[in-house]
């Protein structure tokens, strides 16, 4: 008997639910479900129809509609967001309505007037990516619709979505300036490039036939970054943003114009055996033309050879001074050990996950890199930020001792290299949360002198700063390690909100958390400042439901060993929090 056959079709599905719609059925039920039929009738049902589409379920809150052009998919979406921005300007209360829409195009199946598959759960994902009020968009779906439409879309990056092998490429935008607020780089036309040669080195392809050696091309990508953040006649983009564009086939132009940056440097690394090849090959993203490239044929132990003749070949080609001391500098230390350096580049790329499993594996890694050299600085240097992330984090089983490891193996790590930038920037997280923030403010400022291009260390004397007091400044800081690294860690918006906190700027700590909760949803801390805010704007009941969200996320929250952990210096700080938290009649 033959199987039966499935119907399958290309379809474009638009996915959308309504934002907090569990506190606005807790707050007022029969309002909450008349307000959503409502706009159902007046919003969405004509906008469906008036571009041809056909609304497939409805599940509650949510939505799923059909298209059978992708174009008008969009349209739609963005039609449905902006006449619902436009109803909500006229009311600010906490019962307004607020969507989030994603659209994808893809193979469905059909099974009579309902659909499954692959397309309907892409879709279902994008919604979730989406900022409140705005749209979210595959990879897929933007390239479909690429100069048809006057819409501007962001691109936010590759996302894992659960059930999904591979990664979605996402686009987002917003009715409040046509583009995203939420993702991570800010529109290319907004990009100005810097007063001085601009570059940024994409990680280089591995060549290597064994994808067990991606952290070794990755890693002499990153070292190349590291290399040229530390001449200050560069303008150097940080390695997280350069990442962004991993297992991706980017335009170099387009690359140029979303990370603001004139020069681009793409690369391969091929290891085998006792021999390595590596390929590199600096481009002008302005204009597409060929600045340089080379080729090196070499033996492995000539590694860091290779490292510093490309980063020579491109200062040189740049014409790029460097200062006395960027000479010295550009003498590498580090370790001469080989094996050394592996176990290092392995425990690098691990720690940068900023997961519990993965930091104790990579202390284990940065471990048998100091065994190997035991005056390897960058390994001590890791060991300590690993650890005061185990601290902060409470990963450990005895954070106090985490807390005095860091300490130590930072320490450790100055006194063998204290011209590397790194070393600082760890003693400054130990000062930091050790509540000495003066000597946490000069450490990351001593980083800065070494390493003028680190968003890293921009970030760190940003927290600093404001923890001591000094927001208007850190807010400065901030905003510059945002530049430096366009697709900045999504904690950098939590900072970014603190500081707005504490500048009384309640709206814009709101958006800033709003942001990073949709790329981080299970963030406690960024919901119990978000509540605080909420407290202090009047927006009560958006309060509490962010309080409720905070106890589901983590029920054994403390707020209290929270405000023992924070190092402000002022006590009035945490009194704001805590009387935010008051004014929403949460339990503070």
């Amino acid at each position: 008997m033959a199987p039966e056959r499935v119907e399958r079709r290309l379809a474009a599905i638009l996915a959308a639910d309504v934002v907090g719609y569990s506190r606005l059925m807790e707050t007022d039920e029969a309002g909450t479900l008349a307000r959503l039929k409502e706009f159902r009738a007046e919003l969405i049902d004509p906008q469906v129809v008036q571009y041809r589409g056909r609304i497939v379920k409805l599940m509650g809150d949510g939505m799923l509609a059909e298209f059978g052009s992708v174009v008008d998919a969009v349209q739609c979406a963005v039609e449905v967001q902006s006449a619902l921005a436009d109803r909500n300007a006229a009311d600010s209360g906490p019962e307004r309505m607020v969507l989030r829409i994603g659209v994808h195009l893809g193979d469905v199946i059909v099974e009579g007037a309902d659909l499954y598959g692959d397309g309907i759960n892409i879709a279902a994902r994008l919604e979730g990516l989406a900022e409140p009020g705005g749209v979210a968009i595959s990879g897929l779906v933007h390239e479909s619709v690429a100069g048809k439409l006057d819409h501007a879309f962001v691109d936010g990056g590759d996302h894992a979505v659960k059930n999904i092998a591979r990664p979605v490429r996402v686009w987002r935008w917003s009715p409040d300036t046509g583009q995203s607020t939420a993702g991570h780089v800010a529109p290319a036309e907004r990009r100005v490039l810097p007063d001085r040669p601009s570059i940024a080195v994409l990680p280089f392809r591995n060549l290597s036939g064994d994808p067990e050696q991606e952290y070794f091309s990755d890693g002499i990508s990153e070292d190349v970054i590291i290399d040229l953040s530390k001449i200050s006649g560069l303008f150097v983009i940080a390695r997280n943003s350069s990442f962004a564009y991993k297992d991706t086939s980017p335009n170099v132009q387009q690359v140029s114009r979303e990370l603001g940056v004139r020069y681009v440097l793409e690369g391969s690394v091929r290891k085998a055996a006792d021999r390595v090849r590596i390929s590199a090959e600096l481009i002008d993203g302005t204009t597409g033309g060929h600045i340089w490239a080379e080729r090196y044929d070499r033996a492995l132990t000539d590694i860091f050879a290779v490292q510093d003749e490309v980063t020579g070949e491109i200062v040189g080609a740049l014409k790029v001074s460097l200062t006395k001391g960027e000479h010295r500098r550009s003498e590498r230390k580090g370790t001469g050990n080989l094996e050394a350096y592996d176990w290092f580049l392995r425990g690098r790329e691990r720690a940068w996950r900023t997961d519990k499993e993965e930091a104790a594996r990579a202390v284990a890694m940065f471990e048998r890199a100091t065994e190997l050299d035991p005056g390897f600085a960058a390994a001590y240097s890791m060991l300590s930020l690993v650890s005061t992330l185990e601290y902060i984090n409470r990963w450990s089983e005895a954070p106090e001792r985490s807390a005095e490891r860091s300490r130590e193996l930072a320490q450790k790590a100055l006194e063998l290299d204290d011209s590397d930038p790194l070393p600082h920037i760890a003693m400054s997280l130990v000062f930091m949360w050790g509540k000495q923030l003066e000597r946490a403010i000069a450490e990351a400022q001593r980083a800065l002198d070494l390493d003028p291009n680190s968003a890293l260390a921009y970030s760190v004397h940003a927290s600093a700063l404001h923890y001591a007091g000094n927001s208007h400044e850190a807010l400065e800081r901030i905003e510059t390690a945002m530049r430096l690294d366009p697709h900045y860690p999504d904690l950098w918006l939590h900072f970014l909100g603190q500081i707005y906190f504490m500048l009384e700027r309640y709206d814009e700590a709101a958006s800033a958390l709003q942001r990073r909760l949709v790329r981080k949803p299970e963030s406690d801390i960024s919901r119990v400042l978000l509540a605080a805010c909420f407290g202090h704007l009047g927006r009560i009941a958006e309060a509490r439901a962010e309080w409720s969200r905070v106890l589901e996320i983590n029920p054994d929250y403390s707020l209290d060993r929270r405000l023992r952990i924070l190092p402000y210096a002022d006590r009035a700080d945490l009194d704001r929090m805590v009387l935010g938290l008051r004014k929403a009649g949460v339990p503070a």
